[in-house]
């Protein structure tokens, strides 16, 4: 069963100041949480990473790169652009991926924390 909130006098300044907070952040709350949401895969992040450093990547690199068949690659591919995190290319019959200029921004310190080894210095 939940513990109920046994608050004795409520702060309304705070309250109101926490709302306002949180409505000029929205849109990049949102923005982030569809990021983190699909990025949730350690493969999905595996392939953001290396779009990331790379610039752009088809499938078949990816496949060769992360040791997996070209389906499975191209299903976390449809996820993450359907999520508008990457975009498309196609270059003769090749079909090139790269993340977005959106998310590129939004995902950096994350690739930066991956790059420099720092992620398992935090926790």
């Amino acid at each position: 069963m939940p513990e109920s909130c046994i608050r004795v006098l409520a702060d309304p300044n705070q309250i109101k100041q926490c709302r306002e907070k949180i409505k000029s952040v929205n849109g990049s709350v949102e923005l982030l949480a569809n990021a983190l949401s699909l990025a949730g895969s350690d493969v999905r992040l595996k392939i953001l990473f290396l779009l990331q450093e790379e610039g752009q990547l088809c499938p078949c690199d990816l496949s060769d790169i992360l040791g997996m068949n070209i389906s499975a690659v191209s299903q976390h591919l449809r996820k993450l652009k359907d999520g508008r995190i990457i975009d498309s290319k196609k270059t003769g019959q090749t079909i090139f991926y790269s993340v977005t200029s959106e998310y590129v921004e939004v995902l950096r310190p994350i690739f930066k924390l991956i790059t420099n080894n720092k992620v398992l210095e935090l926790v």
